[in-house]
């Protein structure tokens, strides 16, 4: 068992999301940088796509009632461990009664905090992720307040005598505002000016953003047709662009389905570097393949899986 002595902003239970339910209108909802939960789980001993906690912009503090290892990825915020510092991209054991505390962000804007056995939130529809919209999942399907208690629950991996090393870490993907978009299948349906702004604007995160989509500001982005499209499945990562020209980049709480074109789609390898980028900042796109898109994702997987083998190979 845990408690959330102070909640921060938005902190959530996430897992790796919500599969095969789209069809009913059901989001994929799970953690925006899926490597950084990844890596975290793998760190104490957890499969990968067990539920922890993400934890947007820090001021964030948590006391434990178990002893248990923990691990911290994606943002560095100052966190401390009853007043030590510790660092994102380790494991640490921690011992009942102790309290880690996370700061403001220095670098990126959500982290990861998983602990050995995972949050054993009830399981909805195959996952224990928190989805905000349908208010479902996680803890009684909302933000995480102060006061609530997590279960914990029984490790999968027992990490031995031997293996008990305080400080083991591992290197963790970089990430940046560079995000790589196959172009959308409408496209063509934007001035060529407006087609070459896309890729040339500087893109700033609007403050209106959220985990439903983020929301950009900058050059207005103009079709050559008045037509309406119907409405049509979509995912996260797709780039739809709404009456005012400002585009829209659907995320893991977004609606399944929609009638705004879509001029691009972020690829699955950078949704991760997405999650991390402040609001107020800025986004420029690169244009990529879909073999690119394909081969980073395979280049993203096999790094990930080094990091299990490396941790845990005979």
């Amino acid at each position: 068992m845990l408690t959330i002595i102070k909640s921060g902003l938005l902190t959530t239970v996430q897992d790796s999301g919500r599969t095969g339910y789209r069809q009913l209108g059901i989001s994929q909802s799970g953690a925006l940088d899926l490597p950084a939960l990844y890596i975290a789980n793998l760190l104490v001993g957890n499969p990968r796509d067990y539920a922890g906690i993400e934890i947007t912009l820090g001021q964030f503090a948590v006391q434990f009632h178990q002893d248990s290892w923990i691990a911290l990825t994606g943002a560095d915020c100052n966190a401390t461990l009853d007043d030590s510092p510790l660092w994102t991209g380790w494991r640490y054991f921690v011992r009942a009664g102790q309290q880690l505390v996370l700061q403001q962000p220095v670098r990126g804007m959500r982290s990861y905090l998983a602990i050995s056995g995972g949050i054993d939130v009830p399981v909805i529809l195959g996952s224990r992720s928190t989805d905000l919209v349908a208010k479902f999942g996680g803890l009684d399907g909302r933000i995480l307040q102060n006061g609530d208690e997590l279960p914990i629950g029984q490790p999968v991996r027992f990490l031995d005598d031997q293996k008990r090393k305080k400080s083991i870490g591992v290197q963790q993907l970089t990430f940046d505002n560079r995000i790589r978009v196959l172009s959308g299948p409408e496209m063509d349906q934007f001035s060529q000016q407006s087609q070459r702004n896309f890729w040339r604007t500087n893109w700033h995160l609007s403050p209106n953003s959220n985990r439903m989509g983020y929301r950009l500001n900058g050059d207005q982005l103009r079709r050559t047709s008045d037509s309406e499209l119907l409405s049509h499945g979509v995912l996260p990562g797709v780039i739809q662009v709404p009456h005012n020209g400002q585009p829209i980049i659907l995320l893991s709480d977004a609606q399944t389905t929609g009638g705004y074109p879509k001029i691009g789609t972020i690829i699955a390898a950078d949704l991760y570097c997405l999650a991390q980028i402040p609001l107020g900042e800025s986004i420029r796109f690169r244009p990529c393949t879909l073999a690119e898109a394909a081969e980073a994702l395979e280049k993203q997987q096999r790094f990930i899986d080094q990091i299990e083998w490396g941790l845990y190979a005979d």
